[in-house]
């Protein structure tokens, strides 16, 4: 596995990557509303350019194709972190998390806050990351249960 810095040539891979993940992986945390809000079949791909392109973006990589994404803000805001429903458990979220922690830290942030969805609370609270409060955001007339989360460093 190899981390390196997104390129736009990445992006059909990562909604797709996206898309499959949270419908699989948070399945058992979410209803299919739920799960069809947080990603649509159809998804706002200028959105997706302007998110990616404006954060620090990395993708992991193997020998198969695009394993993971994640980014996090010049604050310290960690936006995204994915893995591949193939290849979950087999370290890729934790060396993206910590290559995306570490650029967090390069730029002078002490704490790094996440939105966590319900399935990913524990990976967080694993490594370090602490629960400040539960967050409800509703979209389409679909509430979505989050937690807001923070590692102080």
């Amino acid at each position: 596995m190899r981390i390196r810095l997104y390129k736009r040539d990445d992006l059909d891979d990562i909604m797709k990557l996206y898309y499959n993940a949270v419908h699989n992986i948070n399945a058992q945390d979410y209803s299919d509303d739920e799960l069809d809000v947080m990603a649509p079949q159809t998804a706002d791909r200028y959105h997706w350019e302007a998110s990616l392109a404006k954060n620090h973006t990395i993708v992991a990589e193997g020998d198969e194709g695009l394993l993971g994404f994640g980014n996090i803000g010049s604050t310290g805001f960690l936006d995204c972190l994915y893995v591949d429903v193939d290849h979950l458990h087999e370290g890729v979220a934790e060396a993206m998390l910590k290559h995306l922690e570490n650029y967090a830290k390069a730029k002078g942030n002490h704490i790094i806050n996440v939105y966590s969805p319900i399935t990913a609370q524990a990976f967080f609270e694993k490594h370090g990351y602490a629960l400040i409060e539960e967050a409800i955001s509703e979209h389409k007339g679909v509430r979505i249960l989050k937690y807001l989360m923070e590692k102080k460093f």
